[in-house]
Order: structure tokens, then sequence, then C-alpha cells
């Protein structure tokens, strides 16, 4: 147990610049607070100690803001940033080196007895006010956005956003776990192809306008419609999907 602890505050060290001393990462960290104490209610959990492991766990939540069931699994070098209003569910299991951030739910979908809370394999980032609900399982290096809600399994390796979670394969690109804001922009990219697909229909309807107007078969120009471009210059549409991403 102590060489855990000891794996769970050098991580903090390795991944929070704002940590600038052992005695500033044991009194103002609560997620570290709340995993020591965890460490010690899952053991007395396994033992059979009755009422005693929920006391702790709750007794933790009143004081960090974090409620970790003492049924649930956590490995080695665990970080939980900020903590405040994170839960984690008796059968959730997280393997080491797992970053999660500030309201992150790993919770069930139901009342069925059994594994109902979700796996995280090893090095998984979860970003503030994810929700990872139901008995699924997310695949080691794999980060989740702010925000998602994830119900289904996640591969190893992935990105996952949006409501329900969607996942954006990664594949080589190696990323700073602290860099959980730096996320593909998945609806604004949808956005903008189909934009500049209508935009190149717009400007197909517009040759065989002219070339109709240019020709001797007699349509009138009144019964050419002439509506009104709606393309990748209109303003409301660039603020949505910013000028500059591509």
């Amino acid at each position: 147990m102590l060489k855990t602890i000891k794996a769970d505050f050098s991580i903090i060290k390795e991944r929070d610049p704002a940590a600038r001393g052992f005695l500033e990462i044991v009194f103002c960290y609560p997620g570290f607070q709340a995993l020591v104490v965890h460490r010690i209610s899952h053991k007395l959990w396994n033992l059979k100690v009755p009422l005693v492991p929920r006391l702790l766990s709750q007794i933790t939540r009143f004081l960090t803001g974090v409620e970790i069931h003492p049924g649930a699994k956590i490995g080695k070098a665990v970080f939980i940033d900020h903590g405040m209003g994170v839960v984690i569910g008796e059968t959730s299991e997280i393997g080491n080196r797992c970053l999660l951030y500030q309201g992150v739910t790993l919770g069930g979908t139901g009342k069925e007895n059994g594994k109902r809370h979700p796996t995280l394999e090893a090095n998984v980032v979860i970003g503030a006010g994810a929700k990872v609900l139901g008995a699924i399982i997310v695949g080691t290096n794999t980060r989740i956005g702010a925000g998602s809600v994830v119900v289904r399994d996640v591969e190893a390796d992935s990105t996952v956003v949006g409501i329900p979670g969607r996942v954006v394969h990664q594949s080589g690109v190696k990323i700073n776990p602290l860099a959980h804001s730096a996320l593909p922009d998945t609806e604004g990219n949808v956005i903008r192809n189909l934009m500049e697909r209508i935009d190149e229909l717009e400007n197909q309807v517009i040759n065989f306008q002219e070339i109709i107007r240019n020709s001797n078969i007699g349509i009138n120009d009144k019964n050419i419609h002439q509506g009104e471009s709606q393309n990748l210059k209109d303003k409301e549409i660039m603020e949505f999907i910013g000028k500059n991403k591509k």
C-alpha cells in the first residue's frame, strides 16, 4: 500500500507544474487525500469489515468532494486533479497512470448486480465533467474529452468526444496527457465539409444558369432561380467553425 501511495504522490509531481512540495501535495490536493483514504477503505472492504469502509468513503466525500466507493479497484500512479465532484462507483476498475479531472463520473446504468461500472485500462485521461457509464472497457492510452458521455467500449489509442461519445483515432500522435482540451473539433469539421460541398454545388448551378442565358433555347431569365449564396464567407458560419481551422 505504501508503494502505491508513493506512486500516487510521484505522478502528481510529474504531471502538475503547480505542485511545489511534499507538504503542499499532502495537505492541498483533495484527489491525493481521497486516494490515500480509499487505499485504506478498500483494504477493509476486502477484509469484509462492515460499515467502516463506507463510513470512511463518506467522510472523505464530505472533506474532499471526491466520492470513491470502497469496492472500486484503483491502480498505481492515479491522479485525480482538483477532484471536486468526482464519483467512482463500486465495481469501477482504474488502471495505472490514469488521469481524472473534476466532475468525472464512473457510474452504472442500471440496478443489475455484478459488474456495472467502467473499466479504465492504463494511461486513460478523462476530461472535466465527462461521464463514463456502464460495464464498458476504455482501452489503453485513450483520451475522453471534457463533457463527453461514453456508454460503449472504446478501443486503445482513441480520442472520444461528444454526447454520446464518438471515437476519433489518433494513431501515432503523441499528446501531453495534461492537454485534455487539445481535441478534434468533429462538429466543426463536418459542417466545414458540408459547406464546402454546398459552395461547390452552388458554383456549378451558377455556371449552368450562365450557359442557359447564353444559349438560344428560349428560356426566360425570370424562370431562372437566383438564390442568395450561403458559402464559407458568411460571417455566422465562419464564427462557428473558426476562420483559421482546416
